[in-house]
C-alpha cells in the first residue's frame, strides 16, 4: 500500500529542508546550553563551639551587634588571599549568610552555650543590657602562602549606661588548610573561628 505522504512530504522541498536544518540547530543550542550552565556553589555554615568554653555565672544582660566589615568580607563569599596579598573570591562555595550576619550569631549562640550572661541577645530583643559587645572583621579568609584560614576580630564590651569600654582586644586564630577549595576552606576557618569564639567568650576584660 502507498506511504500517506506526511505534512513534511507535502511542503515544497526547500522548506522542508530549511525546516529540518532549523530544528537542528535548536536542538544544538538547547544541548550547548544545557552543558554549560553551570552548577551552583557549594554552601557552608559555620558554627558556635559547645566544648572547651569557659562558663560563668549567668551574670547581667548582653546585647551583640552586628559585626562591621570591609567591603570584602561583607559578603557571603569565601576570600582567599594571594602570595602577593591580593584578595579573590573562592569559585564554587559560599557561605550560608552574609558573613557578619554568621559571626554575630555565633558569637551570641556561643555565650548562651557558656552561661556567661543571664540574657544575651540582638538589638531587635529589646533587652535592657548590662554590656554592649562591637566587633569589627578584620580577617577571615585563607592565605595561600601559608596555606591556612586565618581569623581575626577585634571586640569591645562596652557599658551600656556609661558608654565606657569595660574592656576589649583583638582576639586572633590560625587552622592549617587540607586543600583550597570549598570543602577545605570552610573546616580550616570555621577551626579557627571556634578557636577565636572561645577566646571572646573567656575574655574577662
Amino acid at each position: 500500500m502507498p506511504r500517506s505522504p506526511t505534512s513534511i512530504d507535502r511542503m515544497p522541498a526547500g522548506l522542508s529542508r530549511r525546516l529540518m536544518l532549523g530544528g537542528v540547530a535548536l536542538a544544538s543550542l538547547l544541548a550547548l546550553g544545557a552543558c554549560g550552565t553551570p552548577a551552583p556553589p557549594a554552601t557552608f555554615d559555620l558554627s558556635a563551639p559547645r566544648d572547651g568554653l569557659v562558663r560563668g555565672r549567668g551574670v547581667g544582660t548582653m546585647v551583640v551587634m552586628e559585626p562591621v566589615a570591609l567591603q570584602a568580607y561583607d559578603d557571603d563569599k569565601i576570600v582567599v588571599r594571594g602570595a602577593n596579598g591580593a584578595l579573590s573570591i573562592l569559585g564554587g562555595a559560599q557561605w550560608a549568610d552574609r558573613l557578619p550576619k554568621l559571626i554575630q550569631v555565633r558569637i551570641v549562640q556561643t555565650f548562651e552555650n557558656a552561661a556567661r550572661f543571664k540574657q544575651v541577645g540582638y538589638p531587635s530583643d529589646r533587652l535592657n543590657p548590662t554590656y554592649t559587645l562591637v566587633s569589627e572583621i578584620r580577617r577571615f579568609e585563607v592565605e595561600q602562602a601559608s596555606r591556612e584560614a586565618v581569623v581575626e576580630l577585634s571586640v569591645k564590651f562596652v557599658r551600656s549606661g556609661s558608654g565606657d569600654i569595660a574592656g576589649g582586644r583583638i582576639f586572633s586564630a590560625r587552622a592549617p588548610v587540607a586543600s583550597i577549595d570549598g570543602p577545605g576552606a570552610a573546616v580550616a576557618l570555621q577551626a579557627a573561628l571556634g578557636d577565636v569564639l572561645r577566646q571572646i567568650a573567656a575574655f574577662k576584660g
